[in-house]
């Protein structure tokens, strides 16, 4: 299998965490390269582990799942990126590229690690069903009002940098419907992907 580049979108409740967890598992048993997990998330969560001045800045916003400043961000990815990619594992984003001003970012280091198939798997919800789930997984920063606040930032920020590299060459989207059940997403997304 060629080297491959995936890039994960849906908002919070989507399942977007578990399928690119399937997503590397399904990769690291069928082929013999190595799959790098490009998580801003997890970094995020070891930058508030160290409880420096850095976290300190950013707990409140992180605790409520704001984004955070794009330089923080990107050179959050970019870390990733130096330390663990080469020409010959496979590479799956999630986290990342939160904004336009990121996504622009984004398609510059595709070019520059000669990344030039890039695919977008978008796990699309709709906010009814986003809204019950997360209100069921019962976390503090989980209320009503901070949800909708979250899914409107999703929907002015994370979509237009999706639709932004969706118009670009050499980026593919691949819509799968995030109501079904978790199995059902992670065949949708296999045989979207052509494995």
């Amino acid at each position: 299998m060629e080297t491959q580049t995936f890039v994960f979108f849906g908002q919070g409740g989507s399942g977007k965490g578990t399928q690119v967890r399937l997503l590397i598992n399904y990769m690291r048993s069928n082929d013999n390269k190595e799959t790098i997990y490009g998580g801003t998330g997890e970094e995020f969560r070891k930058i508030l582990a160290t409880d420096n001045f850095t976290a300190g800045l950013i707990k409140d916003s992180v605790d409520k799942g704001e984004l955070q400043p794009d330089f923080l961000t990107t050179s959050l990815f970019v870390n990733i990126l130096i330390s663990s990619l080469d020409g010959r594992k496979h590479l799956v984003v999630d986290g990342y590229p939160r904004t336009v001003g990121q996504a622009e970012n984004f398609i510059n280091m595709m070019e520059f690690y000669k990344r030039d198939k890039v695919k977008i798997i978008y796990i699309e919800l709709g906010e009814a069903e986003a809204m019950k789930r997360n209100l069921l997984r019962g976390r503090a920063d989980d209320t009503e009002d901070g949800l909708k606040k979250r899914f409107a930032e999703y929907a002015t920020k994370v979509i237009p940098a999706m639709n932004y590299l969706k118009e670009k060459a050499n980026y593919d989207i691949l819509t799968i419907n995030g109501e079904q059940p978790i199995e059902k997403v992670q065949k949708d997304i296999i045989k979207a992907l052509g494995f």
